[in-house]
């Protein structure tokens, strides 16, 4: 079932910290990230999902981000899921406007992405 793609939020949350306010606005993955017209992937994608069945998938943004970053940087699947977690500016590049602590996905379904 597809899962639609939320643009980053500039919004505040009490919570979490807010990525973007924390980062370097000059570096070459947030202003790559700016760039890109991420609303392609979605319309691209879109009609291999379901509407209304099956589990809820990985927003598009993410996977494809991921798989960007994994070509960008020369990593492995298991490589690039993991520098998700640790780095912040991966993680404003796949659309979080929040730090997240965990893993995004598991790198085997970047495969099958």
């Amino acid at each position: 079932m597809l899962t639609k793609s939320s643009p980053i939020s500039t919004q505040s949350n009490l919570f979490h910290s807010e990525l973007f306010s924390q980062l370097d606005v000059k570096d070459p993955l947030i202003q790559l990230a700016n760039t890109i017209n991420w609303t392609v992937f979605d319309d691209a994608f879109e009609q291999h999902y379901s509407q209304d069945n099956g589990r809820p998938s990985k927003p598009i943004r993410l996977m494809v981000g991921l798989l960007l970053l994994k070509q960008l940087e020369n990593l492995s699947d298991e490589r690039v899921v993991l520098q998700f977690k640790r780095n912040p500016y991966y993680q404003y590049f796949c659309g979080y406007s929040n730090y997240m602590p965990g893993m995004p996905c598991n790198a085997t379904e970047l495969v099958h992405f």
